[in-house]
């Protein structure tokens, strides 16, 4: 039997051994939980990093010139750097919970409960910004951008169908994440590669757009692309449902990630020399945009919003499962209701369904209320919410690279590893600052919500404990 939980040698005995108890057999006895191999996860790092962030985002940073470019660069290391410091952390504690196991490992409960919120957080709000985006590529096909009721429906359709895949169990989550992912590369490769062939330099505008320094405007496009990159620790929080999850997790986030960051550099440089700048400013599909623009007439744009669409309800598919595989690691140390622990088909069902309900209550909000700039809001919330757990994170690797916890390598591997942990915490802080002031008070809004679920799960327990 794969080994899904045993703390490893290296590691301290608690807190997280709780989290490690398994039903004997619960995963095997049914023909609906399947466990992945380094290619499902693999393609779940990719599916959920390229999902349908990489189809708006070229518009959505246009405003701030080519000088996002460099960002794009700076953040491609990043979240290499982070990537590796996952995969070290996915060794040394193979639990499915992600960010939450190695927190609550190094720093104690209120730590991890915190980086379980926030990523928790994450996950949904990351669900309704696809949702917005996925509607952005419909209007493509089936026009509907002067509805409001309809636009809505297409925003909730997409969220819920994968929902209900989940729910079928994680067999089917692994078949939809291969076929999506398989499918989408096609138009991705076709403008990355085909769209260099009809760049041009005049369409590419201004370095530098609006009136932030040099260093602000890398920071504010860097923010807005982060959502881009999200999934990077899709495999480590997920890792309890992989094969040999020491040697896959790694190996699959590292892969995952720096085959993304490729395909993300020369689409994003492709989008922006086959588009005129004032065009991507305003475009709801800029690679629908891009196609017409290499090929002429509308049949290319077309065909690309259908892969936009089936790129999106993949990446919908794999952040659903990661909406609910935190807050089960959560539940079943006490941190979060008993109701998020239960496992039905290998899938947390209470997870799923309130992360997909409270991203449908926001989405409906957020084109209710008239608010202009609904993707854009949505990404920057994401990128505070989701720098909280990487930056405790990468925070417990140094703990446990300084504190003789290390495992053991040779100084020169240390003294790496700890140079790397160092760099993706700094990266992590840069990206807090460059989500803006609006972002962080609205993140930390949430962040103290959380801090009142946890005196209440707290005060259960010692209740409990009492009794």
């Amino acid at each position: 039997m794969p080994d899904t939980g045993t703390a490893p040698r290296t590691a301290p005995a608690a807190p997280d051994d709780r989290i490690q108890l398994r039903t004997p057999g619960q995963d095997h006895a049914d023909r609906h939980a399947r466990r992945f191999g380094l290619p499902v996860a693999t393609t779940l790092v990719m599916g959920n990093i390229i999902g349908g962030g990489i189809f708006l985002l070229p518009a959505s940073v246009a405003p701030y010139g080519t000088i996002s470019l460099i960002a794009f660069g700076v953040l491609t290391l990043g979240a290499v750097a982070l990537a590796l410091v996952f995969g070290r952390l996915a060794h040394r504690h193979p639990q499915t919970g992600g960010p939450y196991v190695y927190v609550r490992a190094a720093f104690g409960d209120f730590a991890g409960f915190l980086a379980a919120w926030s990523y928790w957080i994450t996950t949904w709000v990351s669900n309704a910004a696809l949702a917005v985006a996925a509607v952005g590529y419909l209007d493509v096909l089936l026009p509907i951008h002067g509805s409001t009721f309809w636009t809505i429906v297409a925003a909730l359709t997409c969220q819920w169908l994968p929902a209900l895949a989940n729910l079928a169990g994680t067999r089917y989550v692994g078949a939809v994440q291969l076929v999506s992912t398989a499918l989408k590369f096609a138009p991705l490769l076709l403008v990355a590669v085909g769209g260099l062939f009809f760049f041009r330099a005049d369409n590419l505008g201004p370095f530098q757009g609006g009136g932030d320094s040099p260093l602000g405007a890398v920071s504010a496009s860097a923010a807005i692309l982060l959502f881009s990159y999200l999934g990077v620790e899709s495999a480590s929080v997920s890792a309890g449902e992989v094969r040999d999850p020491r040697r896959n997790v790694g190996r699959a986030t590292v892969l995952g990630t720096a085959l993304a960051a490729l395909l993300y550099l020369l689409c994003t440089l492709s989008v922006f020399g086959t588009v005129a700048h004032g065009d991507l400013v305003h475009s709801s599909a800029p690679f629908s945009d891009a196609v017409n623009a290499m090929f002429g007439g509308t049949w290319g744009g077309s065909a690309v919003a259908i892969a936009a669409l089936v790129s999106m309800v993949g990446a919908l598919n794999g952040w659903t499962l990661l909406s609910a595989q935190t807050p089960y690691a959560a539940a079943k140390d006490g941190l979060f209701p008993a109701v998020f622990g239960k496992k039905r088909r290998g899938v947390p069902p209470a997870g799923v369904l309130v992360a997909v309900g409270l991203a449908s209550l926001l989405t409906v909000y957020n084109y209710t209320a008239g608010s202009g700039g609904v993707f854009e809001m949505l990404v920057l919330v994401t990128t505070f919410t989701a720098t909280v757990p990487y930056l405790l994170a990468t925070a417990a690797q140094v703990y446990f690279l300084l504190s003789g916890q290390a495992d053991r390598v040779r100084p020169g591997r240390l003294a790496r590893d700890t140079v790397l942990a160092l760099a993706a915490f700094g990266f992590s802080l840069w990206l807090v600052g460059g989500a803006g002031y609006a972002a962080v008070y609205q993140g930390v809004l949430f962040l103290f919500v959380g801090v009142l679920v946890y005196a209440w799960m707290a005060a259960r327990r010692r209740r409990s404990a009492q009794d």
